[in-house]
């Protein structure tokens, strides 16, 4: 595993989610109760920018059309709504993070 040093922990508050740009790759960092999570900023749906999005309770909503998505897990945990109609979403990408001092670090690959 390649780690890439992509903010400090002091970049976010407690429930906080922050875009970042490396390589060309959009990554949203999100801190969840002091523990640091990364997937893509893109929502597999319509590729909505999640970090426009809310986070609740570790639960990221995309602005374009609601569907909803586990911070830590990138996992699908609500579909997309379009007027009256529910659109299945796929999982969106996760990435493994760590922390070494107060660096947040994400593998890539």
């Amino acid at each position: 595993m390649t780690y890439i040093n992509v903010a400090k922990t002091t970049d976010l508050r407690n429930n906080e989610m922050k875009m970042i740009e490396i390589n060309g790759i959009e990554i949203l960092i999100s801190n969840i109760d002091g523990e640091y999570y990364a997937i893509s900023n893109k929502c597999p749906h319509m590729g909505g920018s999640l970090s426009e999005g809310i986070l609740n309770g570790g639960i990221i909503s995309c602005p374009k059309h609601g569907a909803k998505f586990d911070a830590k897990t990138g996992e699908n945990v609500g579909d997309a709504k379009i007027v009256f109609l529910k659109m299945k979403v796929k999982d969106d990408r996760s990435y493994p993070v760590k922390i070494e001092d107060n660096n947040i670090l994400v593998d890539l690959a």
